[in-house]
């Protein structure tokens, strides 16, 4: 009799069970599906960019814009593309257009398909330990998430840009330019560009440029109504207090240790030795100052200059745009450089002993960035043995190589495209931080 009961209860617990998930499947058309996070969401308007050419380099990231219309990377990761590859985090992937560039201010705009929406722009700026998120492809890991928090508000990381960065230790790496700061709703705060330094890789200080600045820079970029900066053919250096008490003067301006001939600078009769102290009225009481006053007279087209010359004070007008040319030009051409039609080993740094193993490649080898090392040994090229004494390369190889410890692997060499090695970077000017090129 007890069995038979159990076999009647049976229907009754599956007409439950079913009446469950029947109650769930109305819930679930009713709500919906559970959305994705506001983060998330923000990583579906990020890409990565890759060299639209068969070299297929990995060049770093970049964001669709608020209104969609464009996306919006580094000038330093596109460099002189004239079109990038955009994938997103689907894999689904576009040939951009570079439409417009500002290599001093570090933005560049690119073309992409109508219809999607952007990122929105946070409606408030940051303050000083707002949480923030880096979103991008640092080290060329692909949509990649990192959190942090505001360190300053305003850094001038250059004093020859004329922009104030946000200062942030969300960690970004090499592949990260270009990639949005975000806020925890996802909106816009701005865009990651460098990294502090004296490192290439992340040490706990990264720096966005503002949103509210990108929007003036890509607005004025997408409307061509941006004035570029000039460039005045001018290399300085700050006053600090050790050359202001050689020079018995204030530690405030900027002393000029060359001008380029031909330039706007050299035309204004400003000479190496001149001290600026004042531009347009304003006194140069930081060092990067002078760039912003710069940018700010660009639109009037001069501005005022006021110099010590051997401690006499003098004042100088600063052309801030090139003459228009009044003829055909027949000397002082720039001529390009002839491209090499082909390249030995020895010519590239590479030694090889009889049996075709590399005894030393020197530091800036291009077949050392193309991943060369010394033991390896080159066993056939483009499919084939060859005689690696007399062999010249006339256009991109396939090289195919053995390892020391006997596992072998292709390298492909192009000498006259070659791949940017992993080196530390520093300021302006690597031998002498204090000099800056405007």
């Amino acid at each position: 009799m007890q069995v038979k009961g159990e076999k009647r209860q049976r229907p009754l617990r599956f007409m439950g069970e079913a009446l469950a998930a029947l109650i769930v499947l109305v819930l679930i058309a009713l709500i919906g599906p559970a959305s994705a996070s506001p983060l998330d969401q923000a990583m579906e308007k990020v890409f990565t960019v890759r060299s639209a050419d068969a070299e297929d380099r990995f060049l770093g990231s970049a964001f669709l814009w608020a209104d969609g219309s464009v996306a919006v990377t580094n000038a330093h990761v596109v460099g002189e593309a004239e079109e990038v590859r955009l994938i997103d985090r689907h894999g689904a992937e576009t040939t951009a257009l570079v439409i417009a560039r500002d290599p001093v201010r570090d933005v560049a705009v690119l073309s992409v398909p109508e219809g999607a929406t952007g990122l929105a722009v946070a409606p408030t700026a940051p303050q000083l330990g707002d949480e923030v998120f880096a979103l991008g492809a640092p080290l060329g890991v692909e949509f990649t998430l990192t959190e942090g928090r505001i360190s300053s508000l305003a850094r001038q990381t250059d004093i020859a840009v004329p922009m104030l960065m946000l200062q942030h230790d969300a960690a970004v790496n090499p592949g990260s330019s270009g990639g949005p700061l975000v806020d925890a709703e996802g909106r816009l705060l701005g865009m990651n560009s460098q990294i502090a330094d004296g490192s290439r890789m992340f040490v706990g200080i990264a720096y966005a440029i503002p949103a509210s600045e990108l929007n003036r820079i890509v607005t004025g970029l997408v409307e061509e109504t941006l004035p570029p900066f000039p460039t005045l053919g001018l290399t300085v250096r700050p006053v600090d207090r050790q050359v202001a008490e050689t020079l018995g003067v204030a530690p405030r301006g900027l002393l000029i240790d060359a001008v380029a001939p031909g330039g706007l600078s050299e035309a204004s009769g400003l000479k190496a030795g001149d001290i600026i102290t004042q531009a347009s009225g304003t006194t140069l009481t930081a060092p990067g100052d002078f760039a912003f006053v710069i940018e700010s007279a660009s639109a009037d087209g001069t501005a005022t200059i006021t110099i010590l010359r051997a401690g006499e004070e003098q004042s100088l007008t600063l052309a801030l745009t090139e003459p228009e040319p009044t003829g055909l030009r027949t000397r002082d051409i720039a001529r390009a450089p002839a491209k090499v039609a082909a390249y030995t080993f020895a010519a590239l740094g590479v030694a090889l002993d009889d049996k075709g193993s590399v005894t030393a490649l020197t530091d800036n080898s291009p077949a050392l960035l193309a991943g060369l090392a010394k033991g390896d040994r080159i066993l056939a090229i483009n499919g084939a043995p060859q005689d690696l004494a007399s062999y010249e390369l006339a256009a991109p190889a396939l090289l195919l190589v053995e390892a020391p410890g006997g596992a072998t692997r292709h390298i492909r060499l192009d000498p006259w495209h070659a791949p940017e090695g992993v080196r530390p970077v520093g300021g302006a000017n690597v031998l002498d931080p204090d000099v800056v090129v405007f």
